[in-house]
Parts: structure tokens; C-alpha cells; sequence
């Protein structure tokens, strides 16, 4: 069954399915709902088709990623900074995957739809089942990651939390360092404060919901990883020099 399940999740017709069932859903709360403020989308032009890595601060489960594939249809259909109506999920960009925590995504029916539309689980490094666990970075799940890099572009949450400012994990840097990848910085906020823990249902209607991408980071992918992760961390706006700048409304909602 899993080996089915995971043929299915690579054939671009569900995927295609799947990203409109899933747009039209979500797009209501988005736009209407809530609002939507989008910039930077002029640095995704011109990328390559693979072997982009988007690295963003995480504020809920699902809320955050699905926000990223509306933007990225929309760019596709020559769209800057703004959504417009969504007739981009007509035929919306596919090519790209996003990481995911294993046990997240194995919690509901939802998330398991969810995975098809891109999902790339890997196990957490020092929580599993509610409990803390210090696990070593899991060769398979680096793998998974360099693989999907050869093809898509991929997006991921160097924190694996959604807890604001917690410390980076250095299994990111390592895969920068091993691939080489073009590397999008990007800064959300506000999903904190317009939905729940999950993304799925609505806490503060009217909220500003922010979507910062920045350009490519010039990256030493010679120099030790402990340097490129200090380097990503700046740039998503979640390092102690970020912390120590003032007063910071945000949620603490650990993953």
C-alpha cells in the first residue's frame, strides 16, 4: 500500500488534482478572510526548474506551505506580488516538494491528501510522539531531500518548529554544503495569528498575512556548516540578532 501510495504521489494528474481541491479550499481564507501582502516574487523569475531551495521561519503545519504553492501557480501565470483570482489552480506549477515531519503528516486524513501534493516526510531530530528524542540527522531523509532537489524545487523549515526563534538544525546547512543549491530566503507572519496550530481552521479573522521572499543568498558552500546555518537563520529573520532587536508579538506554538 505504501509503495502505492508513493507512485501516486509522483503522478502529475492527482498532483494537479489535488493542488486545485486543495487551492480552492484554502484560497477563501486567504484573500478574503483574512489579508494577503506578497513581495519579492520579481526573484523567482528566471530560476531554474531544479535545485532551488526555499528556506522560511514556520508559523503553522499546513497553512504556511499551502500559501507558498498559491504563490508559485501564480508566478507561473506571470503574476507579481499579488494572487488575483485563482484560475492559476487550472493548471498550477507542480514541480515542487516541501518537508514535512513524519508524524505530522501521518495524524489526520487531511494530511495524508495533503502529502500528495508534494510531501517529503522525514522523522524529527529531537521530538517524536510528544517526547523529546535526540536523534542523529537520518541518512534516508537527506536523501529523500538531494533527490527531489534533482528535479523540483524544494521548501523547508531549517527550525522544524513552529516555535518562534528556536535554534536552527544543522542537517539543512549540510545538504546546502553536499547539493549546492540556489538558496530563497523567505519571511512569513501573521498565520500565527490567523489560524491555529495546525493552519486548518481560522483563530483571528482580518489578520495581515505577510509573504517576504528575498534574492538568492550568495553562499561559500566551502565554508563550515555552522556558518551557513548562521547565515540562513539571519536571513528568515530568526537568529539572536533578530531576537535582541525588541519586542516581538508573536505565538509560541512548538511543534
Amino acid at each position: 500500500m505504501a509503495a502505492l501510495l508513493n507512485r501516486i504521489r509522483y503522478f502529475n494528474p492527482v498532483r494537479k488534482l489535488v493542488y486545485f481541491i486543495v487551492g480552492m479550499a484554502t484560497y477563501p481564507g486567504l484573500v478574503w478572510v483574512n489579508k494577503m501582502k506578497i513581495s519579492g516574487t520579481e526573484h523567482l523569475r528566471g530560476l531554474p526548474r531544479n535545485n532551488v531551495l526555499f528556506v522560511s521561519n514556520h508559523q503553522t503545519y499546513f497553512a504556511d506551505v499551502i500559501t507558498f504553492l498559491h504563490i508559485f501557480c501564480a508566478v507561473k501565470w506571470r503574476k507579481q506580488n499579488r494572487l488575483g483570482l485563482p484560475y492559476y489552480l487550472l493548471n498550477p506549477f507542480t514541480r515542487v516538494n516541501y518537508v514535512a515531519a513524519e508524524e505530522t503528516m501521518k495524524g489526520s486524513l487531511i494530511s495524508r491528501l495533503f502529502l500528495l501534493a508534494g510531501g517529503l516526510t522525514v522523522k524529527r531530530t529531537w521530538r517524536a510522539e510528544g517526547k523529546e528524542v535526540r536523534r542523529g540527522l537520518d541518512p534516508s531523509d537527506t536523501r529523500k531531500i538531494t533527490r527531489a532537489l534533482e528535479k523540483n524545487w524544494v521548501i523547508t523549515f531549517p527550525q522544524g518548529t513552529t516555535k518562534p526563534f528556536a535554534p536552527g538544525r544543522k542537517g539543512t546547512a549540510m545538504i546546502i554544503k553536499q547539493v549546492r543549491p540556489v538558496v530563497i530566503p523567505v519571511v512569513i507572519n501573521g498565520f500565527w495569528r490567523a489560524f491555529n496550530k495546525t493552519g486548518l481552521k481560522f483563530k483571528k479573522k482580518g489578520s495581515q498575512l505577510s509573504v517576504t521572499f528575498k534574492a538568492p543568498l550568495v553562499i561559500d558552500y566551502e565554508a563550515p556548516a555552522e556558518h551557513i546555518l548562521d547565515q540562513i537563520m539571519d536571513a528568515i529573520e530568526q537568529s539572536k540578532q533578530y531576537m535582541m532587536k525588541g519586542r516581538h508579538h508573536w505565538q509560541s506554538t512548538d511543534k
